[in-house]
């Protein structure tokens, strides 16, 4: 099931931005839905995820600036609020959704850039 990670850009440090991502084809069961940070020469990291009964797990660097919600109306549509951006937020965003059979996928990632 392919993932659609939308929302990236290039930004000044204080500014804000929004990632979505919509997952496609066939309509399954969602257990998680999250995004990860790749920045650059690290490996990736959570930022936050949010589980089918709608619990949120946030990475500590990010709480208080970042929310992580779910469509109303497409529950395999996950964003990403992004407030108060830091320099050190810089990196490519991927999607990642586990379906309640366990089965991962992974979007194809989103670029934040944040200038100091």
């Amino acid at each position: 099931v392919p993932l659609q990670a939308y929302g990236g850009g290039f930004v000044q440090a204080g500014g804000s931005l929004r990632l979505s991502c919509a997952a496609s084809g066939s309509i399954f069961s969602v257990n998680v839905m999250g995004w990860y940070l790749q920045a650059p020469g690290k490996e990736r990291e959570l930022v936050a995820h949010i589980t089918s009964g709608g619990r949120t797990v946030y990475a500590d660097s990010v709480k208080g600036r970042f929310t992580i919600s779910r469509d109303n109306v497409h529950r395999s549509t996950i964003y990403l609020q992004m407030n108060s951006l830091k320099p050190e937020d810089t990196g490519r965003y991927f999607c990642k959704l586990i379906s309640s059979t366990s089965r991962t996928w992974w979007g194809q990632g989103t670029q934040v850039t944040v200038s100091s």
